[in-house]
């Protein structure tokens, strides 16, 4: 079981009380084994305060599967109830009905075993095909609350039914001390690799500081790791705009990335190597157009959901006044002022049927402190805070009517965290809900 996994199982237990950011950064960090002290150092926390909300997450999780959970038998705890699930499943007769559970709190990607997940043909046919194709590259973008993650969770699934051997690696659980300098950071990628693939970390053996760090992390990829394990081999590499706040590892890794991906053409060893990255915007730091790997292979841009597949959701969520003409014009009242984003989308819908909310009271509360989406809301204002020149264009795009042309490297920051949308080069708020929040509630100074 990976950490996603296991974060997607605390979610059901924890429908109306999801862990914080610190609490999964929390839980992540020690289900890959680090200590309070090393998450504390790498958070930027004092020790004890990390220790006491480790503690306190424990309790909690304690309570909610009746029984003890500590970060020492967590994965045992998770794992057995994992199993417990499973056996259920295979045994059962009938499907069963949808249960409370099957109504997950919508945090983080859609658990692979979700009846909420939605298709958007003909995209996912056209990925699982081209993963399966030798030395392929696939690239997913969209803002947040688009899906990237679980899009990326299911093509890689898919390469495992098709007996390849994957990697996920998520640039957003790097420790800030791996991006120092690209040898860290090469090094770091290199022993991820080799410890989800169950290999022995050698870096020492092929690095060799004479030929430098890109050689010898080349050479590492492909006379150990593709010469020890057989069959070919997906590398997913998630959030991959993280890496964009450090340009100088970024203007060094990038066109390495490509270049794998060329070598493809001629090289047997790395037509055994697919490609999926998932990056929230385009990257902002200087390349030249053949070094860059966002110009080839397979994009995906994920699109929002269509009024159809949001009505498809409802049904999903028992939500039976959704259907036909009638219920299509209830939605979009909802819709005028979310989006159809699918990560706003289904929290509404979560809403709507876990807490029978009425439309009315779900629109009107919905950009206030007291609405389903304060903790989503403030989380942005929180990105924005340390950033004056961000918050002042954003400001720009929230007062002016229409849509207005912003800085190249600011569009695509707030691009990134999903607050704008851009036609070319114009700059528009990507729903209402961010307009009437932000007017209220963002410095004007």
């Amino acid at each position: 079981m990976d950490v996603d996994e296991a974060l997607a199982i605390v979610d059901e237990f924890l429908p109306q009380q999801p862990l914080t950011n610190l609490q999964e950064t929390i839980f992540c960090q020690v289900w890959e084994g680090k200590t309070y002290a090393e998450i504390a150092e790498a958070c930027n926390y004092e020790h004890n305060y990390i220790r006491d909300v480790g503690f306190r997450l424990w309790q909690t999780l304690s309570e909610a599967l009746a029984q003890k959970v500590s970060k020492s038998n967590i994965k045992a705890v998770l794992g057995r109830y994992a199993r417990h699930r499973q056996q259920q499943a295979q045994t059962a007769v009938l499907p069963l009905a949808p249960t409370s559970l099957a109504l997950e709190f919508p945090s983080g990607p859609v658990p692979l075993s979700s009846s909420l997940y939605i298709e958007r043909p003909p995209i996912e046919s056209q990925a699982f095909a081209d993963v399966l194709k030798p030395g392929s590259l696939i690239r997913i973008k969209a803002p947040r609350q688009m899906g990237k993650t679980s899009l990326l969770k299911r093509i890689v699934t898919h390469a495992q039914g098709h007996e390849f051997r994957t990697v996920t690696l998520r640039f957003n659980r790097a420790d800030r001390a791996i991006y120092q300098d690209i040898e860290s950071f090469l090094r770091w990628f290199c022993a991820n690799i080799s410890h989800q693939l169950g290999l022995a970390t050698d870096l020492d053996a092929f690095w060799n500081p004479t030929i430098g760090s890109k050689v010898s992390c080349t050479a590492y990829l492909e006379d150990y790791v593709l010469g020890q394990i057989k069959g070919d081999l997906v590398i997913a590499l998630d959030e991959l705009n993280d890496l964009f706040q450090y340009p100088e590892i970024a203007a060094e890794f990038l066109p390495l990335l490509r270049s794998w991906y060329e070598d493809a053409r001629e090289l047997a060893v790395w037509q055994r190597v697919r490609w999926v990255l998932a990056h929230a915007t385009d990257v902002y730091v200087p390349l030249q157009l053949h070094q860059s790997p966002f110009n080839v292979g397979f994009s995906i841009k994920l699109p929002s959901f269509s009024l159809s597949q949001v009505q498809e959701l409802a049904r999903r969520h028992g939500l039976d006044w959704a259907a036909g003409d009638t219920g299509s014009d209830q939605l979009l009242s909802l819709l005028q002022r979310v989006s159809c984003r699918p990560g706003l989308v289904r929290l509404a819908l979560y809403a709507l049927a876990r807490y029978r909310l009425t439309l009315e009271q779900l629109i009107d509360e919905a950009p206030t402190q007291s609405g389903i989406y304060s903790d989503h809301l403030r989380e942005l204002l929180a990105a924005l805070y340390p950033h004056p020149e961000l918050q002042q264009a954003f400001r720009q795009v929230i007062d002016t009517p229409e849509p207005v042309t912003l800085e190249p490297i600011t569009a695509y920051r707030l691009e990134s965290l999903g607050l704008i949308r851009l036609n070319k080069n114009q700059a528009a708020p990507s729903c209402e809900l961010y307009r009437e929040y932000f007017h209220e509630f963002l410095p004007t100074e």
